[in-house]
């Protein structure tokens, strides 16, 4: 997004490094999310995708370098503060990590009921789960359980649930994964609908060529723990490098 250069980022990775032991797994990671775009990040198994994201999200701290979400350091934060700043971000899990035991709605009611304040009116859950279920179109499977939900379905909910506090950022972890190729299209088409009814910026890790070609602004490829090469779909696609081209190869 050349365009958004002279913009301040609403998510911003500087010099990240993160080892464990002798294993250097990320050496200086960089990254920039501007506003209302999305943006890809492709590595290959091993290549420290987990351990970016994980360290995004506090789950780890890193041996050196800033994360910068909304101005704030979070490398800096206690975890009370680190707590709020979450409220700003969605996060789609892999897996879609819903709760067996609860039923879609109770499912959506989570986040409601550990953010309240949050919520100016937190009497009106039943709202706000509706308008969620309905911006995936899933409004008739509120009280079923998760168990009774297709694959597709359950990513579906997952995304509600992410929305539900209505996040300026919204992180996909694999979004596809596991989806049969008619299915993992609904949820790409999801996530452009999404990101334009809402204005969302949206960080996606994918390792799914046909998602990061449809769904990307911008993207960037992450080789031996640094981000290797950076450019829309097409330039990168089209580069002669070896590197960058092993990405693109069937």
């Amino acid at each position: 997004m050349d365009s958004a250069k002279n913009i301040k980022p609403v998510l911003e990775l500087r010099d990240l490094h993160k080892s464990f032991g002798d294993n250097h797994v990320l050496k200086g990671f960089n990254l920039k999310l501007y506003e209302g775009e999305n943006l890809v990040v492709m590595g290959k198994s091993g290549s420290g995708k987990s351990v970016m994201v994980k360290c995004l999200v506090g789950l780890l701290q890193p041996d050196s370098g800033s994360i910068k979400i909304k101005d704030q350091d979070i490398t800096a934060m206690g975890q009370k503060e680190l707590d709020v700043l979450r409220t700003e971000i969605g996060f789609l899990f892999q897996g879609s990590a819903l709760y067996d035991s609860m039923t879609v709605r109770e499912n959506l009611e989570f986040p409601l009921r550990r953010h309240k304040d949050k919520i100016q009116n937190f009497q009106d859950t039943e709202t706000l789960v509706k308008e969620a279920l309905e911006n995936v179109g899933l409004a008739n499977a509120i009280d079923l359980m998760p168990s009774e939900l297709s694959g597709g379905m359950q990513r579906r909910v997952a995304l509600a649930r992410a929305l539900i506090l209505k996040p300026q950022i919204i992180m996909y972890d694999e979004p596809t994964t596991g989806l049969d190729p008619i299915t993992a299209k609904e949820i790409i088409q999801l996530m452009r609908t999404i990101q334009l009814k809402y204005h969302t910026s949206s960080l996606i890790i994918t390792h799914d060529v046909d998602c990061a070609r449809v769904i990307s602004n911008r993207m960037i490829l992450l080789v031996d723990g640094i981000n290797y090469a950076e450019g829309t779909f097409a330039e990168l696609s089209n580069s002669k490098d070896p590197q960058i081209q092993a990405f693109f190869k069937n």
